[in-house]
């Protein structure tokens, strides 16, 4: 019996079972690089978690704690990148997707977009030099680019604040040209107080003095303190008032609690003692009148 026809059905089906053989194994390394990726991403990650509690567990320095948890967050974005890039890259490679020409034509239109995005580049330099000399950590409150508030998060590219009303900003880091961090150390509760030119200044800058001392007493702003009350004087004689500049020493981000109890503590003993605190008013002047005519008024107002 002739069966030479069943020779062409048996060509297809063995080249079929070579196609097929090959995409299994194909398909089977690409997913032990996929896998094999994501461990070393999962391991490396926490690796650097590891480090850091390492490294700041022993640490009473909130500073030195923020600024670890700052760069552990950046170290695992560049670990997630290049992991990510190079699995990429060889699972092009076994896709059969030649990467010398990819790589050049990476080359020119990296070089292209630099020139058009200069702006993200800047972003990055300065994200980065920002991180490295550990100007802005996560927990910090700064003002940046005329925005004040507490840094959520530092990345190479951004800094995320959110102000006290709850808005968020997202600022990049090549926007930012000065940094003004009240987080660092301590930071000065500065109390400007104006009373009215008839009081004694004397007495007032001792009724301030009083309040100080009694706040450094209480127990729950007294740890916030740092120093006594440093009474700088009469700062300015404005419209209305007399301006009598002070400042205490807090600990960094509680100044801004003290100076809120200080006031609300002073205006109480300014109420107490009878010291007038002045406040915009109108002052009416009959003006002098001439023979047959009414008298003249005149309105000044005080601010």
């Amino acid at each position: 019996m002739n069966t030479d026809w069943i020779q062409p059905f048996n060509d297809a089906l063995q080249q079929w079972g070579g196609s097929f053989g090959q995409l299994a194994m194909t398909s089977l390394r690409i997913g032990v690089i996929i896998l094999a990726a994501w461990l070393i991403k999962r391991v490396l990650h926490k690796a650097v978690g590891g480090l850091r509690h390492h490294l700041t567990k022993g640490f009473d320095d909130r500073e030195a704690i923020k600024r670890a948890e700052t760069l552990g967050r950046v170290i695992r974005y560049l670990v997630s990148v290049v992991v990510t890039l190079v699995g990429t890259m060889l699972v092009l490679s076994e896709v059969g997707i030649s990467l010398a020409p990819i790589l050049g034509a990476a080359g020119v239109v990296g070089l292209a977009v630099g020139f058009g995005a200069q702006s993200l580049v800047r972003d990055y330099f300065s994200g980065f030099f920002l991180l490295l000399e550990n100007q802005v950590r996560q927990g910090d409150v700064v003002t940046l680019a005329g925005q004040t508030g507490t840094v959520e998060e530092v990345t190479l590219r951004y800094v995320q604040l959110r102000d006290y009303a709850g808005n968020v900003y997202f600022i990049p880091n090549g926007q930012i040209s000065t940094v003004v961090n009240m987080s660092r150390g301590f930071g000065n509760a500065v109390i400007e107080v104006g009373v009215a030119y008839r009081e004694d200044v004397d007495e007032v800058m001792a009724v301030m003095q009083r309040v100080a001392a009694e706040l450094r007493e209480d127990p729950e702003f007294g740890p916030r303190i740092l120093q006594d009350l440093e009474m700088a004087g009469v700062n300015d004689w404005a419209q209305s008032a007399v301006m009598i500049r002070a400042r205490i020493r807090c600990q960094a981000q509680e100044q801004f609690g003290v100076r809120r109890e200080f006031l609300r503590r002073l205006k109480k003993a300014f109420d107490a003692e009878g010291i007038e605190i002045p406040f915009p008013h109108l002052t009416v002047y009959a003006g002098e009148p001439k023979k047959g005519k009414a008298p003249a008024f005149r309105i000044e107002q005080q601010a």
